[in-house]
């Protein structure tokens, strides 16, 4: 009895410490803004190419898995040309298709849709992203050809856009479509278990409704993520930047009932 009073008498304590973080979260798909380096692609000529990717490859186009190096989530691509504005892409690491995507431009060239699924995850993961055109391809090329600024996300899974945080003494535990950060705020790395690309990661706390995430890979920094809840406690505010593609983008998260 004595046990359970005192479990009684802490709850009021544990109610109190609870951090605005805790809860479960899900993007507001309207809330996405990218700057910075556009993507760049050479689609032509029976070959594909990522221009802006680090570091830039150029592979086949005929369908066929083609082996890419230094990429993080995958190892080997399959482009297949579909038509003069449309390409599939297949992406795989260790055997496994870790990703597809359909890509389409618009007839008048300006805007780029790209349907995508995900298998990085838990769950399968899929979505609908928009690219507005920066610079044209060269003459005769695949429509794909040229560079790209993302746009606007128009749809995703609930498995893609929904995360929970839960608060620690000195930390926070993060998860999203079964991969999980479990870290403290003492400049440590710790690994987001469950990611294909063996992502570490470092919390840094700021104030009680803001905290800094570092992600790195083989020791090289790849986004420096900043969490923001806002005073009512109904918002996460996301600002990002990826030190390695030079941009920056900003996002939304609102809280679940």
């Amino acid at each position: 009895m004595k046990t359970l009073l005192a479990l009684m008498l802490m709850t009021p304590a544990i109610a109190v410490a609870s951090s605005p973080f805790d809860g479960t979260w899900k993007m507001r798909l309207d809330s996405l803004k990218v700057s910075g380096k556009p993507d760049v692609f050479e689609v032509g000529n029976g070959t594909y190419a990522c221009v802006s990717c680090v570091p830039a490859y150029k592979i086949k186009a005929d369908g066929t898995d083609q082996p890419v190096q230094g990429q993080d989530y995958f190892d080997h691509k399959a482009v297949k040309v579909t038509g003069p504005s449309s390409v599939e892409i297949t992406n795989k690491k260790d055997g496994k298709i870790i990703g597809t995507a359909s890509i389409s431009v618009s007839a008048d060239g300006s805007t780029m849709t790209r349907k995508w699924t995900s298998n990085v995850g838990e769950k399968p993961a899929s979505g609908v992203n928009t690219f507005k055109r920066v610079a044209p391809g060269a003459p005769g090329a695949n429509a794909m050809s040229g560079s790209w600024q993302i746009d606007a996300v128009t749809d995703a899974s609930d498995s893609a856009r929904t995360i929970t945080l839960q608060s620690k003494p000195n930390g926070m535990k993060i998860v999203w479509n079964g991969q999980t950060t479990d870290a403290n705020f003492d400049g440590k790395e710790y690994p987001i278990v469950g990611d294909p690309a063996h992502t570490m990661v470092t919390l840094k706390r700021i104030s009680d409704r803001e905290f800094e995430e570092t992600d790195r890979r083989d020791g090289k920094v790849v986004d420096i993520t900043v969490w923001t809840v806002s005073a009512d406690g109904k918002t996460i505010q996301i600002h990002e930047t990826d030190p390695v593609y030079k941009t920056k983008s900003s996002y939304s998260f609102d809280k679940q009932p």
